[in-house]
């Protein structure tokens, strides 16, 4: 699987202060409505916690395309291909990426932080407790522990 067609490099400036203009941090956009970076624009924004060397996942959302940036900590995103084959990204708020994960692919997170982490997610289908676009899966090939 290509990683690149699923990382999008998200645009970070510094901030500064305003009386004396030293950065003081920065900021990240994730999204703006006139950007053209997201194929599918959101309907739905939330955050998801993570404990310390949890997994969530693996799972499948059908008619779902989903973004996913990691804004506190850090986790590896696991996406799964229909041939089987994997592809590993790790996002963290230092290194500035979003995941973009279509429908119909298979991917899970798990927490390599030492801490809670904590993922920003913004899907093209907001969630309904009833529409069953979900489907919970396996990945029983895949090596977890060394991310340990």
């Amino acid at each position: 699987m290509n990683e690149e067609k699923y990382v999008i490099k998200l645009e970070k400036h510094d901030t500064k202060d305003i009386s004396d203009k030293h950065v003081n941090g920065s900021l990240s956009i994730i999204w703006k409505d006139d950007d053209s970076i997201l194929n599918h624009s959101p309907k739905m924004v939330y955050v998801s916690s993570v404990n310390r060397g949890e997994i969530k996942g693996p799972h499948i959302h059908m008619k779902r395309n989903s973004y996913f940036t990691c804004i506190e900590g850090k986790v590896i995103f696991v996406l799964k291909n229909s041939d089987g084959k994997y592809t590993e990204i790790e996002s963290s708020p230092e290194n500035g990426i979003m995941i973009f994960v279509p429908s119909n692919v298979e991917s899970a997170h798990k927490n390599i932080h030492d801490g809670i982490s904590r993922v920003l997610a913004l899907a093209d289908i907001s969630w309904k407790s009833n529409d069953n676009e979900m489907k919970n899966t396996k990945f029983d090939d895949y090596e977890w522990k060394k991310w340990d």
